[in-house]
């Protein structure tokens, strides 16, 4: 399965319906891939409203992160620019504080192939914990708080970032630092990336 094309891939895994019986909303693996990409977004899992669109971060998160990033819909959504790539490509459903954690399968079955298919990346932005665990193994902070605050420590290639979610206003507002310091260097990187692919 190591060659198999990225579109072959892609479509393999959207049909993928191996977590069916502990997903309480069943299965629908929301992503979105192109060969071309060269932006990469790393989040945890979709939400009730995308998993009920099966458009990635089609909600006030991906409204948030578009505005973060500086991009339009158009551009967020051309699948030659930007590959979006959850740890989980299915909704798990919703806990006492918030949505459960992303299904762990995905990433065994998934993301390494998947990876290997996106040879153009050149920024990847790793939304929450999970994807730092992932994406930054043994390199994390101990808090996500710290893991960003310390984005200057990490590849130039790598930005990690909290989630865009509006269940973050309070962070965002205790943490001032991210949107004066951090959300320019995000926004000049994806600029750049997107002037020289036009």
């Amino acid at each position: 399965m190591a060659n198999t094309s990225l579109e072959r891939l892609a479509k393999e895994a959207r049909a993928c319906t191996h977590c069916a019986h502990a997903l309480p909303h069943g299965t629908r693996p929301v992503l979105q891939v192109g060969t071309g990409a060269k932006i990469l977004i790393a989040g945890q899992a979709p939400g009730r409203k995308v998993h009920e669109s099966g458009v990635p971060f089609d909600d006030a998160s991906g409204d948030r992160l578009r505005d973060w990033m500086g991009v339009d819909r158009p551009t967020f959504y051309d699948a030659e620019r930007v590959a979006i790539l959850p740890m989980g490509f299915c909704y798990p459903g919703t806990g006492k504080s918030g949505d459960l954690p992303p299904r762990p399968e995905c990433a065994r079955l998934w993301r390494h192939q998947m990876l290997e298919q996106l040879p153009n990346i050149e920024l990847t932005l790793v939304i929450g914990g999970y994807a730092m665990d992932w994406h930054l193994p043994g390199r994390a902070e101990k808090t996500l708080t710290e893991t960003v605050r310390n984005w200057r420590d990490y590849p130039p290639g790598v930005l990690p970032l909290p989630h865009p979610s509006p269940r973050n206003n309070i962070w965002l507002k205790k943490n001032d630092w991210f949107e004066a310091d951090l959300l320019p260097v995000l926004r000049g990187k994806v600029a750049a990336i997107m002037a020289r692919a036009s």
